[in-house]
């Protein structure tokens, strides 16, 4: 992967398999947990590099 990561969309339902959390969760706590998140019409997607980064950030 190129640095600054992929700008592959996720679903939640994507999000939360990463996460190891539900997709509920996701969709409930992303703004707490300062996740950026990206509306597709009316459904919420999220940019990979953004997950990678959090991760990074909180648990690497």
């Amino acid at each position: 992967m190129t640095a600054g990561g992929s700008n592959r969309l996720l679903t939640p339902e994507e999000v939360a398999e990463w996460l190891r959390v539900s997709e509920i969760t996701v969709k409930n706590k992303y703004r707490a947990w300062g996740l950026k998140a990206q509306k597709v019409g009316r459904l919420l997607r999220f940019r990979e590099r953004d997950i990678i980064a959090y991760l990074e950030d909180h648990y690497g």
